[in-house]
């Protein structure tokens, strides 16, 4: 039944040889790796106002200009990262040119920085698009979290069953979502033009202020922490630097093309996007209460979200089928969204895993040939943060972005000090002329995300930021701690230079309980490996069995000793110890095999019958120096059945 719902949920098992034919053109690779940043036109024009809604409707005249900054960093990221794909095509991203070019600790940040990122890239898109599809239908707004973690589970079926199916399935829904959002914008702008404007449901509403007659560095500090919410719509570009290996041929020029597209789309939907909602006066406050002609329960109610209230006004009311299709495509791309880091996440612990940063069960691919364990682990953490914060996009916000522009900041670091070292080296004069204006391009990028980097920590850090700055030490520190864990162990097993030392005599020890076909078995196969000693071993728990097990055993003639070993306190586990421990005393050199019989069952709950006391067993003997453990199965009926040989020297 579990191998069963396992293919229906994953489908069939993909050959090694069959990796070519997963990688991905540029139609399906742009929703694949570009569809967070281009879903974060949905939410990120109401991130900007909702803090500036602060001071009621007196400091949204900022929002324009705070768009405008926006717009053009995210044009000069795009830009920064178009170098990135260029110079470093394996898919290491950020990670790979702050570690080449910066220095190990460098890329570890990098690395916990993008780590945290992919986590609430995936809560926060989730959270969002739940919040559209509450937008639609404010029934369900006592199931968002419930809904929340049921698209999750939704999104690691599907990108468990590998990244070109996910990318069919994610298509249509990205471009259908870029379609409406464009012919919204267009048709927003043309009403505005004619003279007949759409009108947002909340523009007539007032906005209660927290904070007013703020002027000087008061304001700049309001219009600042603003400019950090917007800066929301820069997630993921880095994503398609990660993924270079999953392009088809050629795959930089591939990726910086669709990192293009992706660039030119987002800052066209943004910007118009926050131009119609200004044009249609969107009203927008992190508690409903705020909103003075609110209508409804503005305690239990839920607020339509900026691209809601835009639809509505542009297609004819919440009830229009042009604001019914853009929540759809909005709540599907939203949803969607997380499966960039669905794609990026796993990516990224691969090569940390490969380089034995983190488990190396990181870098297994499963049987679509996608890296199983890192899908599993984000959607386990990111279901985590949904609960934990009760699927709140304003609360889950301000943890985001503080790890997209640390390893933006140190990323476009690392590629300036990547140009100068080439630069160091050319000598045509065409080729510098190139190298400078590459250097001129993230040298800007560098200065630009730092700066957003300090206004982000300064103005998000005691509204939750302070939980990434806590998380990503402690990522670093527990990356850090695995690497020299296994250093450790790389040279624990490191093969002596004149080889290993036989051992001086084996001693074979058989574990009887009772007299029965699996310790014959087991006496069987100690006796074809020829030890110095053989001995059959028992634990007397009970006076009256152990006499039986010796009576059967003489009238057997069984050719091995009986040692029956006294338990007062009808302790197993401790007599066999103490017992092969007396075996290598004042003899170092010498080895004791410990045979010990086993059932092997086909059904989960006869594990919970058998074999309890050899797994206690085993776990103190592997502890024991010279000490090898060898298991006899034994096959009930319930599993498979035992081969003719087997059964021949059982017998």
């Amino acid at each position: 039944m579990l191998t069963w719902l396992k293919r229906l949920v994953v489908g069939r098992p993909l050959r090694s040889d069959r990796l070519g034919e997963t990688l991905l053109p540029k139609r399906l690779a742009l929703p694949i790796f570009a569809s967070d940043p281009l879903s974060s036109v949905a939410y990120a024009t109401q991130e900007i106002l909702l803090v500036l809604a602060i001071g009621g409707l007196a400091y949204l005249y900022l929002t324009p200009w705070i768009a405008l900054a926006v717009a053009v960093l995210l044009a000069v990221v795009t830009l920064s990262y178009r170098q990135v794909v260029r110079a470093y095509p394996s898919g290491g991203g950020s990670y790979e040119v702050a570690s080449r070019n910066l220095g190990r600790s460098a890329g570890l940040v990098v690395a916990a920085a993008l780590l945290v990122d992919y986590v609430m890239t995936v809560a926060v898109s989730v959270a969002a698009g739940v919040d559209n599809i509450i937008s639609a239908a404010p029934g369900l707004n006592p199931y968002r979290v419930g809904l929340n973690l049921l698209f999750v589970a939704v999104l690691t079926a599907m990108n468990l069953r590998g990244v070109r199916e996910s990318g069919k399935a994610f298509a249509v829904p990205t471009y259908l979502f870029v379609a409406g959002v464009l012919v919204m914008v267009v048709a927003g702008l043309v009403e505005a033009a004619i003279g007949h404007a759409p009108v947002a449901e909340s523009a007539g509403w007032q906005v209660r202020a927290e904070h007013s007659g703020l002027t000087g560095l008061a304001l700049l500090l309001l219009a600042l922490r603003a400019f950090a919410s917007g800066c929301t719509a820069l997630t993921g570009v880095e994503a398609i630097s990660n993924g270079v290996p999953a392009f088809r041929p050629p795959k930089s020029e591939n990726a910086a093309r669709t990192l293009a597209a992706m660039g030119t789309l987002a800052i066209t939907m943004f910007a118009g996007l926050t131009a119609v909602a200004l044009i249609s006066r969107v009203h927008v406050a992190e508690n409903a209460c705020d909103l003075a002609g609110f209508p409804g329960d503005c305690a239990s109610g839920a607020q339509r979200t900026v691209i809601a209230q835009v639809a509505a006004a542009v297609f004819g009311g919440p009830h229009s089928a042009g604001f019914y299709f853009v929540q759809a495509t909005t709540a599907l791309i939203l949803i969607l969204a997380a499966n960039t880091a669905f794609n990026g996440f796993p990516l990224l612990g691969a090569i940390l895993a490969q380089e034995r940063f983190l488990p190396r069960q990181l870098h297994t691919r499963g049987d679509r040939l996608a890296y199983s364990n890192g899908i599993l682990l984000l959607a386990l953490v990111a279901g985590a943060l949904i609960w934990a914060f009760e699927g709140s996009v304003t609360r889950l916000i301000q943890l985001y972005i503080l790890g997209v522009f640390t390893s933006f900041t140190l990323s476009q670091a690392g590629m300036v000090r990547h140009w100068n070292e080439l630069l160091a080296r050319e000598r045509d004069r065409v080729a510098r002329r190139r190298l400078h204006r590459a250097r001129a391009i993230n040298g800007v990028g560098a200065l630009c995300t730092a700066l957003v980097l300090a206004v982000v920590l300064a103005t998000k850090f005691t509204h939750g930021a302070y939980l990434v700055v806590i998380a990503m030490p402690v990522l670093y520190l527990m990356m850090s701690a695995i690497r020299r864990h296994y250093d450790r162990v790389s040279a624990e097993l490191e093969p002596e230079p004149h080889g290993e030392v036989l051992p001086a005599r084996v001693h074979a020890v058989v574990l009887v309980s009772r007299l029965h076909r699996p310790a014959l078995r087991a006496l069987a196969f100690a006796r074809a490996g020829r030890p110095d000693t053989l001995t059959a071993v028992t634990v007397a728990t009970a006076p009256d069995e152990a006499r039986a097990l010796q009576q059967g055993w003489a009238e057997r003639g069984i050719p091995v000793s009986l040692a029956v070993l006294d338990s007062p306190y009808r302790e197993i586990t401790g007599p066999i110890l103490q017992y092969v421990a007396e075996l290598r005393a004042g003899a170092p050199r010498d080895a004791v095999a410990v045979y010990i019989p086993e059932y092997v069952v086909g059904r989960w709950w006869e594990n919970l019958l058998h074999n309890q006391s050899a797994l206690r067993l085993k776990a103190r003997l592997l502890f024991q120096p010279q000490v090898m453990v060898i298991s006899v199965p034994w096959q009930l009926h319930s599993s498979p059945a035992p081969s003719s040989s087997a059964a021949t020297m059982a017998g």
